[in-house]
């Protein structure tokens, strides 16, 4: 055992040991290089549209706290149990029912990583190359990009969770002091202040609508904590960095959005930059920026196809990461509303975790917990909240979801008892 734990330093197949375990830093670095994803400044674009300044706090807060006790109940999970997702849920769907959780977290993260490739290739191929690139057409120039990028972080998520907890460590700091920067100069060069820029607009958007928003742009992403976690010194530390850093990296990520859009009109910090004249840190800012969440999400993924395979994680990085710059462009343009469906389907698949695992703790923390081979009531739970969570509007779907899922899983083991 002690071999194989020398050289599986992800340790994809058993539980992180004391001597895999990082620094409460390094943690803190990598859950908040998780949190900096670029779709998120897309919704800070709708929040901006549809949110006076205080609504937009507001949304903000309350998504936040949702999203903070969701991803944070599995970052203390996945700290104090020392497991993937994958192997939380062998304990909880089943040794072939855990197939389905991850499987569909592999194919959600590898389909962000294509389109965070492209999300990097086509401002850059636009902005700064000056290149016509359309849903039908993209100078070579522009795949160019896309291989090189894929190939750069695919790299990097090879190497597992040191080279993850690297470029965290380069990235975070670069684009929280330069995106900060870049969007109080945005402010500083407006003719009005933000309060009532802010108020400029339709604003026909909701608190509770916006802060539906915040849950939906990370709840799927956010499942995938206890890849990470894990690594961390203690239960206490897990819980507080993944909170405090999805509240700060979510944050940010809706005010780079929302200050642009109001000032600049774009979508994005890079379009600030770019209007600010600061073309090499634009596209330094946005590579880095799309580089930490793509190597988490390839590296979730890699571990994800690793347990329905029995390969290894590397060997299953390698076939993501090529099946996802392969098909980066045309994910960016044709796939990302079915992304967003998909996100729903994720939600069930954490609480049912959640739930199994302190409802079991003890046998969790001693190794004896139970592993079937299909667990259909947990199987049941995450189909029909995925259901749920797509077709039900009223309320947070990813909440809607997670408690039809919840009400499935009770029921089974109410009746398995008996």
């Amino acid at each position: 055992m002690s071999k194989q734990k020398k050289f599986d330093v992800d340790y994809t197949s058993s539980a992180v040991d004391r001597a895999g375990r990082k620094s409460t830093l390094s943690m803190f670095m990598v859950m908040l290089g998780f949190t900096f994803f670029s779709a998120s400044m897309w919704v800070g674009q709708q929040l901006a549209g549809g949110l006076t300044f205080s609504g937009f706090v507001w949304a903000l807060i309350l998504g936040g706290i949702i999203l903070a006790a969701y991803t944070g109940s599995l970052g203390y999970i996945g700290a104090e149990s020392g497991l993937t997702l994958d192997m939380l849920a062998r304990k909880s769907f089943g040794r072939k029912g855990s197939w389905l959780p991850s499987a569909m977290i592999s194919f959600t993260q590898i389909g962000w990583f294509g389109v965070g490739l492209a999300m990097f290739a086509i401002p850059v191929a636009k902005e700064i190359m000056h290149l016509d690139v359309t849903p039908d057409s993209m100078p070579w120039q522009g795949y160019l990009l896309v291989l090189i990028a894929g190939i750069l972080m695919t790299c990097t998520a090879y190497y597992g969770i040191k080279s993850l907890t690297i470029i965290s460590y380069v990235a975070v700091p670069a684009v929280a002091i330069l995106g900060t920067v870049a969007m109080v100069m945005a402010v500083n060069r407006g003719d009005v202040g933000l309060i009532e820029q802010f108020s400029r607009g339709t604003k026909d958007l909701g608190v509770i609508a916006g802060a539906g928003l915040v849950v939906g742009s990370f709840v799927s992403g956010g499942t995938a904590t206890p890849n990470f976690t894990r690594f961390a010194k203690s239960a206490k530390v897990g819980l507080w960095t993944t909170v405090v850093a999805f509240f700060i990296g979510n944050s940010l990520m809706f005010c780079f959005g929302a200050i642009s859009s109001i000032y600049v009109g774009g979508n994005d910090i890079f379009e600030v930059m770019l209007n600010l004249n600061l073309f090499y840190l634009a596209i330094l800012v946005l590579g880095l920026n799309i580089w930490t969440t793509n190597d988490n999400a390839l590296y979730t993924g890699g571990l994800g196809l690793s347990n329905i395979f029995g390969l290894s994680k590397k060997t299953m990085v390698l076939i993501s990461g090529v099946i996802g710059t392969l098909s980066a462009v045309w994910l960016y343009w044709n796939f990302c509303g079915w992304l967003n469906i998909l996100n729903c389907t994720l939600p069930p698949v954490g609480i049912i975790l959640i739930l199994d695992y302190f409802s079991d703790r003890q046998a969790y923390l001693e190794g004896s917990k139970e592993e079937k081979t299909v667990n259909w009531y947990a199987v049941a739970g995450v189909v029909l909240g995925a259901v749920v969570a797509n077709l039900v509007k009223w309320g947070f779907p990813a909440i809607n979801g997670m408690a039809v899922a919840a009400l499935c899983y009770g029921f089974g083991r109410t009746v398995s008892k008996k």
